[in-house]
């Protein structure tokens, strides 16, 4: 086995949407390589490969959070599972799903125990016992792997949902403002010490829920110089890179639900061609990983 990486960095609420005007994307500068436009083929940044990647996974109705997000960290077709899609917090279906199939725990079953999220929480967090726990809690609540907290923040081996850490300190926290630089840096050492890394990212479908496009104007940009800085600093010949969502949403402001549209999963770095194959939905992410990581 080798000492590869790869790293996951999750977009929530980011499809692939019509050029028009009510698409940030088409409005917005500097927003490479996040925003990509139905019908419309170009060389995607940093040499990336783009799979316009199946949400919907052969089931009625919208793509929601729950379902598509344990499709991603599983490989389970998850709503097919659960008899529809699922909006929120996963139900009790799609715990045990992810207890079971756990991308982490997948991982440490086939002997790969150096293994990351990467987001930072706050006491609260773990204070709150009776909490409604996202996929991605599921997820890594189904391995050995630790939650990271302030301290790490603090000691640069984290990165907060806000990768700016803006909303920490304006709710009090003595934390330093961060620059898409410095969390570049931070992703880059995790991914050099780790063999798989998750980063979670979900302000982008709270800015589509409220089809706010100042905020989408101002935030895509900011988003996109992450990705871009992590990209020059990791060493893509040992990691393998992909960005990927569970369903869109902030490609299409016209309205407050999610949409029906595909979204983009781009692989960058190691195996990118052999990856991309790979990918046609959702349910082809976990066991791509699983491939590039135990082969």
């Amino acid at each position: 086995m080798s000492n590869s990486s790869v790293v996951l960095f999750f977009v929530d609420g980011l499809g692939i949407g019509e050029r028009n005007e009510y698409n940030p994307f088409t409005l917005t500068e500097n927003v490479e390589p996040l925003g990509h436009f139905v019908g419309e083929k170009r060389k995607i940044f940093g040499d990336g490969i783009l799979v316009e990647t199946d949400a919907r996974l052969g089931v009625d109705g919208r793509p929601q959070s729950a379902s598509g997000q344990t499709a991603i960290y599983t490989g389970i077709n998850a709503p097919r599972f659960n008899g529809g899609h699922k909006q929120g917090f996963p139900n009790q279906t799609l715990r045990d799903i992810l207890l079971e199939h756990s991308i982490f725990r997948q991982l440490e079953e086939n002997g790969v125990f150096e293994n990351v999220f990467a987001n930072a929480y706050t006491p609260a967090f773990f204070e709150n016992k009776a909490r409604r726990k996202s996929a991605t809690t599921c997820a890594v609540e189904a391995s050995k792997v630790q939650f990271r907290r302030l301290s790490d923040l603090l000691g640069r081996k984290a990165i907060f949902h806000d990768f700016t850490n803006r909303s920490l300190i304006e709710n009090g926290f003595r934390i330093p403002e961060y620059t898409t630089i410095d969390v570049a840096e931070i992703l880059s050492e995790l991914a050099h010490n780790y063999r798989f890394t998750l980063y979670e990212h979900f302000i982008t479908d709270k800015i589509g829920h409220a089809r706010d496009l100042s905020a989408a104007k101002e935030h895509l940009p900011s988003l996109a110089e992450f990705v871009r800085e992590a990209l020059a600093r990791i060493d893509l010949e040992e990691t393998t890179f992909i960005l990927t969502s569970d369903h869109g949403n902030i490609e299409n402001l016209s309205i407050r639900n999610h949409t029906l549209n595909k979204v983009p999963t781009i692989v960058w770095g190691r195996k990118k061609q052999d990856t991309a194959r790979r990918i046609k939905d959702l349910t082809d992410i976990t066991p791509a990983i699983i491939n590039l990581l135990t082969e």
